[in-house]
């Protein structure tokens, strides 16, 4: 689904990434993980147009999107989440996630502003469809709530909420357990493998290393910039090159 080919990036000079290449398959879990400072969220950048590499190729279901802007992949199917919880947070619950619709909708600024027949029922059907995705994440008891009046946890559900409401077809998450505490990580979880059961690939940043070792079916790890391990979840963590680059010492990196 999405191949990376000798990803560089340089910022005035400075390496952040250095020949990257992996595969991302369609209908798995992917793991991108590395120390702080390694380049993953860079990484997620230049897969979403964020801005473009300094060389080599991304191409997302064989068409080379190295150089599309954001919106552009986005129409494609990529959607993305941020480490930071980025909500319209003076919006409610449910208008968030209406606005992940905005790139699946037909109605023009005028036919909205007249409330044409058409652009009723649109916007009917973008409601309803918005609704369903706030029960997946049980939230849409909530609908009416201004967002940044959410725990942290659900806000973080709806930032997902609306993501998916783009129709993705791969979803990527940047450090989705942030703020959330035992049991909310454990939900967030099972609710990733519920997206995954839906058909939609996921890639996914994350500290938590328990959390990303039970979670994926592959992990590709970062260090300066550099690949320096790619495999299933067993294998990278007792690959002695990761033990070393976490920890510096051949302990298990498996907490």
């Amino acid at each position: 689904m999405l191949q990376l080919s000798d990803v560089t990036k340089r910022f005035a000079g400075l390496e952040a990434l250095s020949r990257v290449s992996f595969n991302v398959e369609e209908s798995v879990i992917k793991g991108l993980i590395g120390p702080n400072g390694a380049g993953k969220t860079t990484l997620f950048n230049i897969i979403t147009g964020v801005f473009p590499p300094t060389e080599g190729t991304v191409v997302f279901l064989g068409k080379d999107t190295t150089r599309d802007r954001p919106e552009d992949i986005a129409r494609l199917g990529i959607s993305r989440t941020f480490q930071q919880t980025h909500l319209f947070k003076s919006l409610t619950v449910l208008e968030n996630v209406m606005l992940g619709r905005h790139y699946r909708t037909k109605a023009e600024f005028f036919a909205c502003g007249l409330r044409l027949p058409w652009a009723r029922r649109e916007e009917k059907r973008i409601r309803e469809q918005s609704l369903e995705y706030l029960d997946m994440f049980g939230l849409a008891d909530k609908k009416d709530r201004i967002a940044n009046k959410l725990p942290m946890g659900e806000q973080r559900y709806l930032e997902v909420a609306r993501a998916l409401a783009t129709e993705p077809k791969l979803l990527i998450l940047d450090e989705p357990t942030t703020g959330l505490n035992e049991y909310e990580t454990e939900e967030f979880r099972d609710l990733i493998f519920g997206i995954r059961d839906k058909g939609i690939t996921l890639l996914v940043i994350e500290h938590h290393m328990k959390f990303i070792m039970e979670l994926c079916d592959e992990i590709a790890v970062l260090n300066f910039g550099v690949r320096i391990a790619e495999g299933p979840p067993k294998e990278i963590q007792s690959s002695p090159v990761v033990i070393e680059a976490y920890l510096g010492s051949e302990e298990k990196v498996d907490h």
